[in-house]
Order: C-alpha cells, then structure tokens, then sequence
C-alpha cells in the first residue's frame, strides 16, 4: 500500500514528451502582451476603414423636379423701334387712322415698300392745317431720306430748334429740314420742277436741288392709304 491521497489515486499521469517540459496543472497560463495590441491595432485599423467606406459612399440625389430647377431668367431685348411702324405695301397700304392725326401738324412716322427694290422706306405723314380730313389734300406724306445724297431729313415741330440749328428765324409752323446741308422746306408751299410738276415742300432756306420726294395719298373712310412715291 503507498501513502498517496485518496484524490491522486484514479489521476492518470500525463506522458511526458522528451526536451519539453511539463505544465504544472495547477498553474495558470501567463497571457502575453504583445497579442493584446495587436488584437488592439486590427480593431482600430477595422474601425477606421468602415468609417471611410461610409464616408466616400455613393450619395443617392433625388432628381431636381421642374419647379426645383433655378430659374434663369434672359433679358429680353428692346425691341426695334422700326417694328412698331407702320410698314405700307401693295397688297396693305394702310399706314394710320384719321383719328390718329386729326390735330394739325401731327404726324405719324411709317414704312413704305419699294415695289422694285424691296427697300423699307422711312417716310412721314402730316395732317396740315388746311384741306378736310377726309380727303387726300388734307395731308402730306414724304420720304425721309433726301433726294440726292445720303442725310435724313427730319420733321421739326419745335421752332427754337428751327431758329438755333437752322438759322431759320421767321418760322412760324413746324418744317421740314436737312441738317446736312440746314436746309429748311415749308409744308405750306408748293414748288414747280421742271415739267411742270406741283411737288409740296417748297424750299425756304438752303441749297438743296429740290423739295423731299412726296408719297402719294388716298382716303378710304377712316383710313389713310400710301399708294406709292415720286
């Protein structure tokens, strides 16, 4: 009989492998450092790499709407004041109302069409202070654009005007004048050209060859038609 404790007697012995120690059962296993950070260091690296994947994620944008979208507004071009005229032609000669200039001297600017050339011409018509509303003789209509060379000429209501850029002090009624050449043409007057031939416009100052070329007129009820130029 051995002295062992009664606990040791139905203990196997463990085979003991040559060159390695044995562990002392008894003992606990020491835990090493260097496993806990790296354990440590993986789990920081794993943190930061799920924040930046979430980070540079694709963002889903809902499409802006029609009512979303900003508006850009276009500055809407002036328009072109020869537009607003009234553009005379064969088949609609029509260019003003008779109430539109009923008062004398009032006048209304308008484009008459060039049947040959096609050309726009820039024309004006004037009520005058003599002759019935109704007839043609109560008007004048005549091209701007003077008979040779390239000025305007230009209906002139203001008579201080007439005094200081024409030098035309005897005005006493709205005229017609150069400024190139400051010749000055009265609507009252009558002027002979050669033929024979009555044109209105009758040159009272200057040196211009002849009178504006006039645009013949007709009345048909309210309206007034330009039939065609010199």
């Amino acid at each position: 009989m051995t002295d062992q404790p009664p606990s040791d007697r139905f203990k196997t012995e463990m085979p003991q492998v040559p060159g390695v120690p044995v562990a002392d059962p008894r003992t606990p296993t020491a835990t090493n450092p260097t496993i806990k950070l790296v354990i440590g260091l993986l789990a920081v690296l794993l943190a930061v790499f799920v924040g930046a994947r979430w980070a540079v994620r694709p963002k889903h944008v809902e499409p802006r709407t029609a009512e979303q979208q900003p508006q850009i507004e276009v500055p809407t071009p002036a328009p072109d004041p020869s537009t607003l005229l009234a553009h005379a032609t064969d088949a609609a000669p029509g260019i003003a109302e008779v109430a539109e200039v009923a008062k004398p001297w009032s006048a209304k600017e308008f484009y008459l069409r060039n049947g040959l050339t096609g050309e726009d011409i820039p024309a004006v018509l004037v009520r005058l202070p003599v002759g019935a509303a109704t007839q043609a003789n109560g008007y004048w209509a005549f091209s701007l654009n003077a008979p040779f060379g390239n000025c305007r000429l230009e209906y002139v209501t203001d008579l201080e005007k007439l005094r200081g850029d024409y030098g035309f002090r005897s005005a006493k009624h709205p005229m017609v004048g150069n400024p190139c050449s400051r010749t000055v043409f009265d609507p009252l007057k009558m002027s002979n050209l050669p033929g024979n031939v009555f044109v209105r416009g009758g040159i009272v100052q200057g040196s211009d060859l002849r009178p504006p070329l006039g645009i013949e007129l007709k009345v048909q009820g309210k309206n007034i038609l330009a039939v065609r130029t010199e």
